[in-house]
């Protein structure tokens, strides 16, 4: 059964939820439309966050992600809305959205977004020889 857009996202139990651990997701047919000109805008996401007690569902975000191909959106507004909409749901330890878009006329575009949890401290980084 195929899946259709929706901005429902589902999510899952951290099934290692005592650890500090970083997901990578990458999305690189992120589309949405230019507010001015009504053009289609593609970007290559980026999405990195270390969960608490619960995970986003690929299909899912899948799904969501899919919605925004006919919505008009500035780049610095979709980016921190899809953050938004991220934490919201649930609520990680750690996000940060990195939104990497297409040139359109002769400017290419990258949007960073980040959350921190309050009260949480990310591990010192290893440094090998």
């Amino acid at each position: 059964m195929p899946i259709k857009p929706s901005k429902t996202l589902e999510i899952f139990d951290n099934p290692n939820s005592e650890s500090d651990y970083t997901i990578h997701i990458r999305i690189p047919e992120f589309t949405c439309l230019c507010p001015k000109t009504g053009q289609p805008d593609f970007a290559t996401l980026f999405l990195d966050y270390v969960p608490d007690k619960r995970c986003v569902e690929l299909k899912s975000l899948k799904s969501y992600i899919w919605c925004y191909r006919d919505e008009g959106a500035f780049h610095e507004a979709v980016t921190n809305q899809i953050l938004n909409d991220l934490v919201q749901v649930c609520a990680p330890r750690f996000m940060r959205l990195r939104a990497e878009f297409n040139v359109r006329g002769g400017i290419y575009t990258t949007i960073v977004v980040e959350y921190l949890a309050p009260g949480w401290t990310p591990p010192s980084p290893i440094h090998l020889p």
